[in-house]
């Protein structure tokens, strides 16, 4: 290897977090987001570096063509897909303390299960428009010349992306231990199979979704309301010995979750939460195998509860 190749390979690495997290959020799913960097890397190195005046937009530019071009590819998967289609869950290993929005490239709330699938319903093209601007910060100009478009069409592009998504995006600003202690609050409960306390953590009006991809049982529909979803997770674990089951806390597209493993230490689903004024207002299911390889590090560290201390024991549903 030259030290040509020495110096590209290290420019490449230094912006491999930023085209990581902008194909993730594109993509929704993280395989898919390394496969395109993989491709962009081997683009990288068969350029001439004098044809690259800035990398970082030549890289950001490179994924998000690639991206845009599997996502086309991909529709017709999308609209035979069985169930529910949720996000690759994006999984960090839960500390005492929130992980940084520059840490794991680029953790922020724009990786947000409940964002990610409000840019499911754009175009290819505005969902990268969107990102690239709003997200990535990045010009019209340059934006511009990545989708092929003039100045005053991406202008166009990003309004009315933006107006499709904030029309649909709602914040609730909740503490990320007050999240912490609701999901184990929900393990427990469950554990307990306390039905008066399951129903008092979801809100009224909450929603399940549930994604197996026609591979693992999993709610085909979005199940709405507290009591059909407290009756669903009743009834899917009457005969089943929760005890064998573990879950790893953890954090999930940047919030509190958690993954449950079987007695083989294999990942069989993971959890993850949206909160608002104290109560889950949805839940998200992730089941399909193929989502999973990324939560399969083994057996969790320490079981249900606090890591080492009160509250450890118990498991969850296959």
């Amino acid at each position: 290897m030259t030290q040509d190749d020495d110096d590209a390979a290290t420019t490449f690495e230094a912006h491999r977090p930023r085209v990581l997290g902008l194909a993730y959020r594109m993509l929704g799913t993280l395989t898919g987001a390394e496969d395109a960097v993989q491709e962009a890397y081997l683009r990288w190195h068969r350029t001439a570096r004098d044809e690259v005046r800035e990398p970082a937009a030549w890289l950001t530019a490179t994924v998000t063509r690639l991206c845009i071009d599997e996502l086309r590819a991909e529709r017709s998967r999308r609209e035979a897909y069985v169930g529910p289609w949720l996000p690759e869950p994006w999984v960090v290993d839960a500390e005492d303390t929130e992980p940084s929005p520059l840490d794991n490239a680029e953790l922020a709330d724009d990786l947000s299960v409940a964002f990610l699938l409000i840019l499911e319903r754009l175009a290819p093209e505005e969902r990268a428009a969107l990102l690239l601007h709003d997200v990535f910060e990045a010009g019209y100009r340059d934006i511009a010349a990545t989708l092929g478009k003039s100045e005053v069409a991406v202008r166009q592009i990003v309004a009315r992306a933006r107006q499709r998504a904030l029309k649909d995006r709602k914040r609730y600003p909740v503490t990320a231990d007050a999240q912490r202690a609701l999901v184990r609050r929900f393990n427990q409960a469950l554990l307990a199979r306390d039905q008066a306390e399951l129903l008092s953590l979801f809100h009224p009006d909450a929603t399940l979704l549930s994604d197996g991809g026609g591979k693992v049982l999993a709610a085909l529909r979005p199940i709405h309301s507290a009591p059909k979803i407290v009756r669903f997770f009743l009834g899917i674990t009457k005969d089943q010995d929760l005890e064998r089951f573990t879950v790893r806390e953890c954090w999930i597209n940047g919030a509190p979750g958690f993954v449950s493993f079987d007695e083989a230490g294999q990942a069989v689903g993971t959890f993850g939460f949206e909160i608002e004024a104290g109560q889950v207002r949805r839940i998200y299911v992730v089941r399909n195998p193929e989502k999973l390889g990324h939560a399969l590090a083994g057996r969790p560290r320490h079981p249900l509860g606090d890591p080492g201390g009160e509250g450890a024991g118990g498991g969850w549903v296959e």
